[in-house]
């Protein structure tokens, strides 16, 4: 929240706009505190018609469904105005059936708590299986972990394939350098958006690989 706030401080002083991605806001890990929102944080400081802010959302996370295509924006009034008439010409409608299908998913909540839990579980699951064995931790919200490896990730990540058919994604294809680093370098980024069984099979192979690898 006071980040937040203070984001928003310097928008009003600088005039400039918070795009805030938020389509992870409802995968996160502890049922008693949900992760503040920029049009939250907006109301709390009185921000009621929520200038400089416009939010994005989406069912790809919260529901699972990427292919769908279904989201909403949110925020200012003037600048959704400007979004609004672009989205008009440069746009597309929704078939009848994702339209169906999104007010369904939008307006249920209890299949979005129903999928945290499945997270806690599988979380729970890979991490028991390869904390022995990689410096790897569980993040406070989303569904990635960001162990780390020794050596190049890339390496890693080409024999960790070519040992096991286990596809992870090297870290430092998702930064780039800065101050003479790349601060994803040495470490791989697994989504575990697969069901159970697959995650944990799937850590299987990879704590066979590393445990290979160090013989």
């Amino acid at each position: 929240m006071d980040i937040l706030k203070r984001v928003l401080s310097l928008a009003a002083h600088y005039n400039f706009v918070i795009a805030a991605d938020e389509c992870y806001s409802e995968i996160y890990f502890d049922e008693d505190q949900p992760p503040v929102g920029l049009l939250q944080a907006a109301a709390a400081m009185g921000n009621n018609e929520y200038k400089h802010c416009v939010v994005l959302h989406s069912l790809s996370k919260r529901s699972n469904l990427p292919g769908l295509r279904s989201g909403f924006v949110a925020g200012d009034a003037q600048i959704i105005d400007g979004f609004y008439r672009y989205r008009t010409y440069h746009g597309c409608a929704m078939s009848l059936p994702n339209q169906w299908a999104s007010i369904a998913a939008w307006s249920d909540e209890q299949h979005v708590v129903a999928n945290r839990t499945l997270y806690r579980q599988k979380f729970a699951a890979v991490l028991a299986e390869l904390t022995e064995v990689m410096d790897i931790h569980r993040p406070d919200a989303g569904f990635y972990l960001w162990p780390q490896v020794t050596g190049s990730d890339e390496i890693f990540t080409r024999d960790l394939f070519t040992a096991q058919n286990l596809t992870v994604l090297p870290g430092s294809y998702l930064s780039r350098d800065a101050h003479g680093q790349n601060p994803g370098a040495s470490h791989i980024r697994m989504a575990l958006v697969a069901d159970l069984e697959q995650c944990v099979t799937a850590a299987r192979r990879l704590r066979q690989f590393i445990q290979s690898s160090r013989a």
